[in-house]
């Protein structure tokens, strides 16, 4: 019966294992990414080993071990780019990642070494890597250029200019007129711009028609009131 218990024991912490913990961090594109880890420290002999590694913590050790540390200082480090910036002897062993990319995304693995059956502090931490947004809005300046044909009886320039931030290269001003496309669209314009310089002559001979109708009507009227006094 006792045997049979302990052996129940046995199992139970064979399948049991240890505790693992697990976290997802979120970082951009050459951003350092800092991926916590931290265990107690009551005093220096409670100061202990430990690893990163990527991919999920094995039953053992760290799988593609990164870096690994003493407890005191790091005693292997797989790249320049994964450091522990943290104080290893008050227990900050969090992982800094500079200048992540998107190649970094995935799980990684703190496993601190605790002395005793099964006590290793395990943490998996799923990390995120993201492209950093960029905004393309940018000034641009369009300009139209329309000019009158030469040998027109009135010639005339003009220029529109805006300005003003574009999305993209697609969207293109609205209120802004466009040069001739054509032989035909100058001459079309040319056309206008002779019946407007011509209209204007003739408006102002009307109008002086029409003022002196008036004011002869206006002395014959006045002659005609004195000749009807004077008889």
């Amino acid at each position: 019966m006792l045997s049979y218990i302990c052996l129940s024991c046995v199992l139970l912490v064979l399948l049991t294992g240890s505790t693992v913990s697990e976290f997802i961090v979120i970082g951009e594109v050459g951003q350092d990414i800092t991926v916590p880890c931290y265990y107690s420290v009551q005093n220096r002999n409670s100061i202990t080993s430990m690893c990163w590694g990527r991919d999920r913590c094995p039953n053992s050790k760290c799988s593609q071990t990164i870096i690994w540390t003493d407890g005191w200082r790091v005693t292997e480090q797989h790249s320049s780019r994964y450091q522990l910036k943290g104080d290893l002897q008050s227990g900050d062993v969090s992982l800094t990642i500079v200048d992540a990319r998107e190649a970094d995304s995935g799980f990684y693995c703190c496993r601190v070494e605790i002395p005793g059956l099964f006590n290793d502090q395990l943490i998996n931490h799923k990390v995120v890597v993201k492209t950093a947004r960029i905004s393309t809005a940018s000034p641009h300046t369009y300009t139209s250029e329309q000019t009158s044909a030469p040998g027109s009886t009135s010639e005339s320039s003009f220029t529109v200019t805006r300005t003003w931030p574009l999305d993209s290269a697609s969207e293109a001003p609205q209120t802004a007129s466009a040069p001739c496309s054509g032989s035909s669209d100058c001459l079309d314009v040319t056309a206008n711009l002779q019946n407007t310089s011509v209209s204007l002559p003739s408006q102002q001979h009307a109008e002086r028609g029409l003022y002196i109708g008036i004011g002869s009507c206006a002395a014959l009227l006045l002659i005609l009131i004195l000749a009807l006094l004077l008889t």
